[in-house]
C-alpha cells in the first residue's frame, strides 16, 4: 500500500493544527492527533447536504446560497451541479490555507469549480456573516466542524445554540432553508431547531457514494416558518 505523504499544515483560529496528506490520488485532512476530518473519497453526505437543500429552492429565481466551510469542495460542487445559472453561491471558509490548497495541492479534486462566476469564496467566520445578514439568503448550508458537537473549534458551538439558530433564521428569506451536516444524530439539536422556528426533516445518508455500506451521517433540512 502506498504511504501517506504530508503536503501542508494549517492552523485554525482556535489553535488546532490541520494536516493535508496525499496517498496516490486520495487526499485527507486530519487533526494533528490523527483524527480525520475529510477524505476525498468520502464526499457523499456533503454532496447530499447541497442537493437536499436546493431541492427546496427549485421554484426560486436567482437563489442566494451561503455555504459554511469549503473543505474539499464537495458541497460546493454539488450545489453548482443543481443550482440555476442565475444562482449566487457564497462560500465562507475561516482557514485561508484551505482555499490555497484547493488551487494548489488539490487542484485535481477541485477542477475549475472556483472559477464559476456564480461562486464567491470569502475568508472569514460564517457565523459573523450570518449575524450581519437580514433575509439575505435563500439557503444556508453548514458543513462546519463535526456538526452540532463541535470538534475543532469551540466557537463553532455558537452556530448550533439557540442564539445562533435564530441568527440563521433571520438571515434567511421567508421560507428559506437551513441545512446542517453532522457526523452523528443529535436529538437535542432537533429540538432546538423546532424551538427556533424551523419545520425540519432529518436524513441519514452514507459518507461514501455507495448506498450499501459505509459510515452514515446526519443532515437536517430545516425550513424557516412564521417570519
Amino acid at each position: 500500500m502506498l504511504p501517506w505523504i504530508h503536503l501542508a499544515t494549517a492552523t485554525t483560529p482556535g489553535g488546532e493544527t490541520l494536516r493535508l496528506l496525499r496517498r496516490g490520488d486520495e487526499f485527507s485532512i486530519r487533526l494533528q492527533g490523527g483524527n480525520e476530518l475529510m477524505n476525498s473519497r468520502l464526499g457523499g453526505s456533503e454532496e447530499a447536504l447541497a442537493t437536499l437543500a436546493l431541492e427546496r429552492l427549485a421554484d426560486r429565481h436567482a437563489p442566494r446560497v451561503l455555504i459554511g466551510g469549503l473543505g474539499m469542495g464537495f458541497t460546493l460542487r454539488a450545489a453548482q451541479a443543481v443550482a440555476p445559472p442565475d444562482a449566487r453561491l457564497v462560500v465562507s471558509e475561516i482557514v485561508p490555507e484551505l482555499i490555497g490548497w484547493a488551487g494548489q495541492h488539490m487542484a485535481a479534486v477541485f477542477g475549475d469549480c472556483l472559477s464559476d462566476p456564480r461562486v464567491d469564496v470569502r475568508t472569514g467566520d460564517v457565523g459573523a456573516l450570518i449575524r450581519e445578514a437580514q433575509g439575505a439568503f435563500d439557503a444556508i448550508l453548514l458543513d462546519v466542524d463535526n456538526g452540532p458537537d463541535g470538534l475543532t473549534r469551540p466557537d463553532n458551538d455558537a452556530l448550533y445554540r439557540e442564539e445562533g439558530l435564530r441568527s440563521s433564521r433571520r438571515a434567511l428569506s421567508p421560507g428559506g432553508v437551513l441545512a446542517v451536516w453532522s457526523a452523528a444524530p443529535d436529538r437535542a439539536f432537533s429540538k432546538r431547531l423546532s424551538r427556533c422556528g424551523f419545520d425540519l426533516s432529518t436524513h441519514t445518508v452514507r459518507a461514501g457514494r455507495t448506498k450499501r455500506r459505509g459510515t452514515r451521517h446526519t443532515i437536517w433540512i430545516a425550513t424557516s416558518i412564521g417570519i
